[in-house]
């Protein structure tokens, strides 16, 4: 029997991963970002642009979409993805340290820019709750655009760069309320507003409480089970049931898939396998973001570009200057010097990803004219394609500024991890002294080991230790690897020590890495890959013998000591020299 196939999905979804593999690695090398490709892309090869040819050329059908349905289940993923990883972003350390900002100048910055707009919108004739859909959709910034250029730039760590974050950080927040208000709405049909408000808050809070009920008691323990087994396949399959889960059980108490996912995230963020999970979804993220990205862009008419594109252009220059306005106004009022207040208002005057997902969900449920929806997108998609302009324009504009320093101390935490700590590879014996020797110094650093065990039982005595491998690019990256000004590696396997040495050393030639050794030979193989320092133990072993041994002997402690400092120097400088050819190749590579 011949099975029926549904080549036109095949097609569309060959259309979308040509675009993955080709144009985002020709936009990430000219140094433009992947999500404005993935939107571009979308419109001019979707339904709506080259797409609607299909029928009158033929071959256009195998390099267009021609039903924007086929690959509307991944997009949907892609944000369910999304809010997962941002809920995975939210600790309560980061909350705490950064909570004047973000809940202070983020939050009055969604709430006064939402307000105004919606008051604009209501005044334009909208009915209320699309005025206050508009109004709450529009306030929002592209946290995945605008981080990624702070990124790629280096600015992450500046104060526009750490006030950007604090304020996306509550716009991502402010996500969550909004999508259950549209959802709120949605289900309004046949009720009384008070009747459909009270039936969906009291669904939501079930729901809610359940996956953290849920959360509580059985995603540690799930993980640390999978975790134990050692199999990376069954970790990565523990992290997509957890979030495809969470979203069905949002989604049968009827909110949105991406509350399910958010709440699932922010219960994950606080365990030990918070970072080896980012690890595990960024690639499914990426991937499915740019689907989400790709069918947006579907949704974007060329024909409102050419109805209005006067109006459309006004449009776009009037929600950057109320946002930046607003935001400007927030700067100074939270004390933060003008040029980083220019910078910020710029960074988040645009349109964000989220309004596609507000807008798209309200129109899909019939609270919003398809005419409206498609000019506030394109407006959106416009502004949205100014971001990485706006930047270079603060910058003009600055430069006739005087430089001063942040006002506030709160401005010196870097949001994801620590500006300057050292990575711990391995909390064992020798991991739990080093990690001890660091906090007795003041030092700030990241422990992380892949025993699942004994991860679980330092986290029960508060120690903060995270699970992962710390020979996955992926992982040290979550760990804050382009950050930390050194790496420490303890664990005693030869073949896994050499593994990260040499991750470590590709990623970062110039940082200190300190590592464990077997024995002299294995410390020489060490320096030749491309550690700064090994410690071989039987070395080590031998010189703390013979301390003992020359103090127990009569020797006094302080010529005993410095013996002992000198012949390590011996030994370290032997072990050096013996592999420098190889080693002075690796480190200037």
């Amino acid at each position: 029997m011949t099975s029926i196939v549904n080549i036109n999905a095949y097609s569309d979804a060959l259309v979308f991963l040509g675009t993955a593999c080709i144009l985002v690695p020709l936009l990430s090398r000219s140094g433009l970002s992947p999500i404005l490709g993935y939107l571009g892309a979308g419109a001019l090869l979707g339904p709506l642009g080259l797409g609607s040819l299909a029928g009158q050329f033929p071959p256009f059908y195998w390099v267009t979409v021609a039903e924007a349905g086929n690959v509307a289940g991944i997009a949907e993923l892609g944000v369910v993805f999304l809010l997962f990883r941002i809920g995975l972003g939210l600790s309560l350390t980061r909350l705490t340290a950064m909570r004047r900002f973000v809940l202070g100048m983020g939050g009055l910055q969604v709430l006064l820019t939402a307000s105004l707009l919606a008051g604009l919108a209501a005044a334009a004739g909208q009915k209320p709750a699309v005025a206050i859909i508009l109004g709450a959709c529009l306030s929002l910034s592209s946290t995945a655009i605008v981080l990624e250029l702070l990124s790629r730039q280096g600015r992450l760590a500046t104060s526009a760069g750490r006030a950007s974050f604090a304020v996306l950080l509550a716009q991502d927040l402010a996500v969550i309320p909004l999508l259950v208000f549209i959802s709120i709405l949605s289900t309004g049909s046949g009720k009384s507003l008070i009747e459909s408000l009270s039936t969906a808050l009291v669904q939501a809070a079930i729901a809610i409480t359940f996956i953290i009920i849920l959360g509580r008691f059985l995603l540690r323990p799930l993980f640390q089970l999978v975790a134990s087994a050692g199999s990376s396949e069954l970790f990565v399959a523990a992290v997509l049931f957890v979030i495809v889960g969470a979203a069905v059980i949002a989604h049968q108490a009827g909110l949105s898939m991406a509350i399910g996912a958010f709440v699932a995230g922010l219960m994950l963020a606080e365990t030990e396998y918070s970072k080896a999970i980012e690890a595990t979804v960024e690639p499914f993220k990426g991937l499915l973001l740019g689907a989400f990205f790709f069918t947006v862009g579907m949704n974007i008419e060329f024909r409102e570009f050419l109805r209005d594109p006067i109006w459309l252009l006004a449009a776009a220059l009037f929600l950057i200057a109320i946002k930046s306005l607003v935001m400007a106004c927030l700067g100074r009022l939270f004390r933060l010097s003008w040029p980083a207040t220019i910078e910020t208002s710029l960074l988040l005057a645009t349109g964000g990803e989220f309004a596609f997902v507000g807008i798209g969900l309200a129109s899909g449920m019939g609270l919003m004219e398809p005419n409206v929806t498609a000019f506030w997108l394109a407006v959106t998609s416009l502004t949205m394609a100014l971001t990485p302009l706006l930047p270079a324009a603060a910058r003009l504009l600055t430069a006739i500024l005087p430089i001063q320093p942040p006002a506030d101390p709160e401005l010196a935490a870097r949001p994801p991890v620590g500006e300057r700590h050292a990575i711990v590879v391995g909390y064992g014996r020798v991991g739990k002294v080093v990690c001890s020797l660091l906090r007795e110094h003041g030092i700030q650093h990241i422990a992380t080991d892949c025993d699942a065990g004994c991860v679980a039982r330092s986290r029960r005595e508060g120690k903060a230790v995270y699970y992962g491998d710390a020979a996955d690019s992926a992982f040290l990256d979550t760990c804050g690897l382009l950050q930390a000004t050194a790496v420490i590696i303890t664990i005693h396997t030869r073949d896994a020590i050499d593994e990260v040495v040499a991750r470590v050393r590709a990623v970062r030639p110039e940082i200190l890495i300190v590592s464990r050794a077997r024995d002299a030979e294995h410390a020489r193989h060490l320096y030749g890959i491309g550690a700064t320092d090994a410690v071989p133990e039987t070395v080590e072993a031998s010189l703390q013998l013979s301390e003992a041994a020359l103090v127990g002997l009569g020797v006094a402690a302080g010529p005993a000591i410095a013996s002992i400092h000198e012949k390590r120097a011996e030994f370290r400088c032997a072990l050096q020299q013996a592999a420098g050819g190889r080693r002075g190749r690796i480190v200037r590579r």
